[in-house]
């Protein structure tokens, strides 16, 4: 009886243990990448630039959303549109840069709706 307990004890520890399925990581890197090489195509990036660039638009997205969300509360409505987030981009980004990030957001949307 001793023996089938300790092989069966054996088995648990082994072979039929699940792995652990690895948190997922979101980052903007591959999209980082394919603009990198749209604009210099032989040019590649290290790790650490990425992390940086990734940082980067993180905080780029978070500074918006919560500049968006304040106008949202301001005119006492419940709903976050584009009209919120492109008026939020007209006051983060600077002059040339936001006018260019405007158009291509008006892109992306009329490609949605």
């Amino acid at each position: 009886q001793t023996a089938t307990k300790s092989a069966k004890k054996g088995a648990k520890k082994g072979g039929d243990r699940k792995q652990r399925r690895r948190t997922r990581h979101e980052t903007f890197s591959i999209y980082i990448y394919k603009v990198l090489k749209q604009v210099h195509n032989d040019t590649g990036i290290s790790k650490k630039s990425m992390a940086i660039m990734n940082s980067f638009i993180n905080d780029t997205f978070e500074k918006i959303a919560l500049e968006a969300s304040k106008f949202v509360r301001y005119n006492k409505k419940h709903t976050l549109s584009a009209r919120e987030v492109q008026s939020a981009v007209r006051l983060l980004l600077p002059g040339e840069l936001a006018k260019h990030a405007i158009i291509e957001g008006a892109k992306a949307v009329n490609k949605i709706a």
